[in-house]
């Protein structure tokens, strides 16, 4: 049965290979998520351990609370007098290496948006791990130098000017030297050298480290210095071998990008769900054409356990070669959702690509289980066929009482999916379970669907063939009789494109309402004209930026806002965002008091807090109680509620204090959003250019932008994501249109006899080849219409739970056209094939086709 099952398969060459594309896509997708990632990983690895090459021992303030900018407290210089003096010590220096923004000298941007720049300070050469490729350290506070791939991004040669800037003003500087760092590629990220003494100015921490970096004598290990140096550290620090330092860093970064690989997986398993529906349907047709051959079989004296060996041996084969040739091809789709990052302004660090064999054996299993899972119903239908279908072609018939079973598990499956999402959104589940939750009902909702999809297809038909009917006539009549003759190979081919549409539609809509509600929080927010941000969206900027912005004529107020995360003590051990607002902040923000009022903020003590609502009904906070938190510098302030307010645009956080408690118990003292309100009568467009020739002068990080202009910033990240979703889900859609390609094909080869028929009694190629295409047109439609619905139904049920936050669901009815029109221009490019050949069938050959 082996040699039957090649043989069968070397005879249907094409149909094999387009069946094999929909495994080779989606092992490749699975591929090259652990491709990349894995290859980010080491990269990142790579580039910790490089830098620590010459060091033995890394000192740093403990990090009690991790916060998401990555950033860690810094600490006094004079441990580094201590830890001199400490035996077995070769050399020791205080490191600085604090963000900062880079500019070359026109003022653009050197780096990626989103990647770090980091302002490092100069190593002593026992320490020094970099090497400098051109010119040489920097020796004076006017000199910098920078890293290659930064260099070449940015047109950089030696002597030129760069600019550099963090907490204080921006300060031009000379570049002296372009450095190198291992092998790895930083991505976007960014490193410029200075002095120690100027990199302390620059980023405010004079008289401050952000690490010490400790070098043994021969002899001593890291860990026997370690001890020693741990002795006269400050409880406050953590003392670390270099070795342990770079696993802690490399960990975090696995940590904060975990959601890189789940999300990407997610889409993987999205491409595969619907390879499962092309394999289950490619089998499905095969099988019903070899009844002859499996009768004959029969005939023979082959057993019901050798025909299934024959078609399951076929799958086996099938899956293993897509799956070989998916694990080939991870290479290159690592490489194209590296390029895809990279366009969307994400640029990773990259080393040489990275095949792990968990990720040839996820491959093959992924691979090969797929397809026998897929292949396996069709498989046992060819078990029941009869002996005499040898003599005469028959059509394994459905039983009335399995149509009765579909019908049966497709409620039930559609019922407890939507349960399971209902469970998921309302149930008050951790946000691991309740995705887990929603991720399944979805697809038992999808699975639900597809099975009782082939009773839609009648009417879904007639309504997507009616327009084409009364266009062409009998040639749209008979497309749309020819997607209505098998409703439930239509519904399978049309639920593979059903997949990837409703996930399109879903992600529109629900951009759509993030779009919206994004617009309506800053009208009812912000009372004031302008903003200041930092160019990235995310980043603190310099508090002189303020100081700036109040010395502009035309200003009136100028409130700051700062933020961190903290622990909660004795609550659910979640991360709280904590702001900090001046008490004028009534004057250019619109509070939502729930308790107390604008004196409550005009009258803030540092003694004070005041609590988000739903934070403080959360945990149980009424006002007079008292708030607990855990800072990142370790400190524990006891605070009294004073007020509530409903922040639906989550602007404030969980809880707001004094700037005064932010710098002294969270040692934040950076801005991460300043509100300008103008003068009466001052003239906003006159104002805000003033502003920005200061802020681009002496504090490029920052820009000023009026209310329009921070909606549309808001809207353009968000169309930005949902391009790069777009592009990830292009692989599914493809997999569908070979769905659609695959299933004419079959049709074709069928309905031989009566396409050479109709060429007979007058039908001309060109009608037989619109006839195909508008086949492939309705199933489409078919599967567009069905994902449409589920996608909107679904962004409904998920906005739920969010309306109370301020999400407002819209409905973008011309892009949710757009993308009708789409899957009928995708059903028309997937006939092309199947379409011509049909066309080209020599009608005497047809009429005497078996």
């Amino acid at each position: 049965m082996t040699s039957l099952a090649v043989k069968s398969l070397w005879a249907r060459k094409v149909r094999a290979l387009t069946t094999t594309l929909a495994v080779v896509i989606g092992v490749a997708f699975v591929a090259g998520t652990y491709i990349l990632t894995d290859t980010t990983f080491a990269a990142f690895d790579e580039i910790f351990e490089d830098s620590l090459a010459k060091t033995s021992v890394v000192i740093g303030a403990r990090d009690e609370v991790e916060q998401e900018s990555g950033e860690v407290p810094s600490f006094g210089a004079a441990v580094l007098h201590r830890v001199k003096r400490v035996q077995g010590v070769r050399a020791a220096a205080g490191i600085i290496n604090t963000p900062g923004g880079f500019f070359d000298s026109r003022g653009k941007p050197i780096g990626s948006r989103f990647a770090p720049k980091l302002i490092g300070s100069n190593r002593p050469p026992a320490l020094e791990s970099i090497t400098y490729i051109e010119g040489h350290k920097p020796r004076d506070a006017s000199q910098a130098s920078i890293d290659e791939g930064a260099a070449e991004e940015a047109g950089l040669e030696l002597g030129d000017t760069i600019r550099l800037a963090s907490v204080e003003r921006a300060k031009s500087f000379r570049l002296v030297g372009i450095v190198r760092l291992g092998d790895a590629s930083f991505g976007g990220a960014s490193i410029a050298g200075l002095t120690l003494s100027e990199a302390q100015r620059i980023t405010g921490k004079e008289g401050e480290f952000d690490q010490i970096w400790v070098a043994a004598l021969d002899g001593v290990s890291g860990a026997e210095l370690k001890r020693r140096v741990e002795r006269v550290a400050p409880p406050g620090l953590l003392v670390e071998t270099a070795e342990q330092n770079a696993e802690r860093n490399s960990n975090q970064i696995r940590d904060n990008l975990g959601f890189l690989r789940i999300a990407l997986l997610v889409f993987a398993f999205v491409a595969l769900l619907v390879g499962a529906f092309l394999i289950f349907n490619t089998f499905s047709i095969t099988v019903a054409q070899r009844v002859s051959e499996f009768g004959m079989l029969r005939t023979l004296g082959a057993g019901r356990g050798q025909i299934l060996t024959s078609v399951v041996v076929e799958a086996l084969l099938v899956g293993l070669i897509g799956a070989l040739l998916g694990l080939a091809c991870g290479f290159a789709i690592a490489k194209g959702l590296n390029a895809l990052f990279v366009a969307v302004g994400i640029d990773l660090p990259t080393t040489s690509l990275v095949l792990k064999t968990r990720t040839v054996v996820v491959a093959l299993a992924i691979g090969i289980g797929v397809t026998l899972v897929s292949s396996f119903v069709p498989a046992l239908r060819s078990t029941r066929v009869p002996p005499i279908a040898a003599l005469q072609a028959l059509e394994v018939p459905r039983s009335r009482r399995r149509g009765i079973a579909y019908a049966a598990l497709a409620s039930l499956l559609s019922v407890a999916g939507l349960a399971m999402v209902l469970v998921g959104l309302f149930g008050g589940a951790n946000s691991g379970a309740a995705a887990g939750l929603m991720g399944g009902g979805t697809v038992a909702v999808i699975l639900g669907v597809s099975l009782f999809s082939p009773r839609l297809v009648r009417p879904l038909a007639s309504l997507a063939g009616l327009p084409l009917q009364r266009l062409r006539g009998l040639t749209g009549r008979l497309a749309r009789e020819n997607t209505q003759r098998n409703p439930s190979r239509t519904a399978v081919t049309a639920t593979a494109l059903m997949i990837g549409l409703a996930l399109v539609a879903f992600v529109t809509v629900f951009a759509a309402g993030i779009k919206g509600s994004i617009a309506t929080a800053v009208d009812d927010s912000f009372q004031g004209e302008l903003v200041l941000r930092n160019s990235n969206g995310f980043s603190p900027i310099s508090p002189g930026a303020a100081a700036a912005a109040r010395e502009a004529p035309g200003v009136e107020i100028v409130s700051t806002l700062r933020a961190t995360q903290a622990k909660l003590l004795g609550g659910d051990g979640g991360k709280p965002r904590v702001s900090a607002l001046d008490r004028d902040a009534g004057s250019v923000l619109t509070i939502d008091w729930t308790e107390g009022g604008p004196e409550t903020l005009r009258n803030f003590a540092d003694r004070e807090v005041i609590l988000d609502k739903s934070f403080a009904d959360g945990n149980g906070f009424e006002l007079g109680d008292r708030v607990r938190f855990l800072t990142q510098i370790g400190r524990r302030p006891s605070l009294r509620v004073v007020g509530e307010f409903e922040d639906k645009a989550d602007l404030l956080g969980s809880a707001v204090v004094t700037h005064g408690v932010m710098a002294r118990q969270f040692d934040q003292r950076d801005d991460l959003l300043d509100f300008v309100k103008l003068a009466p009568g001052a003239s906003i467009d006159a104002v805000q250019a003033r502003l920005t020739r200061v802020i681009d002068r002496d504090f490029p990080t920052a820009e000023v932008m009026n209310q329009e202009e921070l909606k549309q910033s808001q809207e353009d990240q968000v169309n930005q994501l949902l391009g790069l979703i777009y592009a990830l889900l292009a692989l599914a859609i493809l997999v569908s249109l070979f769905g659609i390609a695959n299933t004419l094909a079959l049709s074709i080869h069928e309905r031989t006899r009566e396409i050479g028929m109709l060429r007979a009694i007058g039908m001309s190629r060109r009608q037989v080849r619109t006839m195909v295409r508008y086949e492939a047109v309705i199933t489409a439609l078919i599967g567009a219409i069905l994902g449409m619905v589920l996608g909107v139904v679904f962004a409904a049920l998920i906005a739920q739970p969010l309306k109370d936050d301020g999400f407002t669901l819209s409905y973008p009815v011309v892009t949710l056209i757009m993308l009708l029109v789409f899957a009928a221009v995708a059903g028309v490019v997937a006939a092309i094939g199947p379409a011509r050949r049909a066309s080209r069938l020599d009608v005497l050959d047809a009429l005497h086709y078996e």
